[in-house]
């Protein structure tokens, strides 16, 4: 299984082996299970945000009507150079 070696400052490797005391876990598995999580958030909110520009571009008619001052300048309109 491939392996990651991770530096932490005494501070933080203190947290970490209270936290792992405290939850009954060792901190390898307090870790893993920290790195997992994050990973499943990353893709979560990855999906999430697929889903929102998908949805706003197949609306992007309504939303211009609904919030025309948030619409960007045509081309040729705008300042003058």
């Amino acid at each position: 299984m491939p392996a990651l070696n991770v530096e932490f400052s005494e501070r933080e490797l203190e947290d970490l082996r209270q936290i792992a005391k405290e939850r009954g876990t060792s901190m390898k598995a307090l870790v893993r299970e920290a790195a997992a999580a994050d990973i499943v958030r990353h893709r979560a909110l990855q999906e999430g945000a697929d889903v929102f520009r998908r949805f706003f571009a197949a609306h992007a008619e309504e939303f211009a009507a609904a919030f025309p001052d948030d619409e960007p300048p045509a081309k040729g309109e705008g300042r003058a150079a």
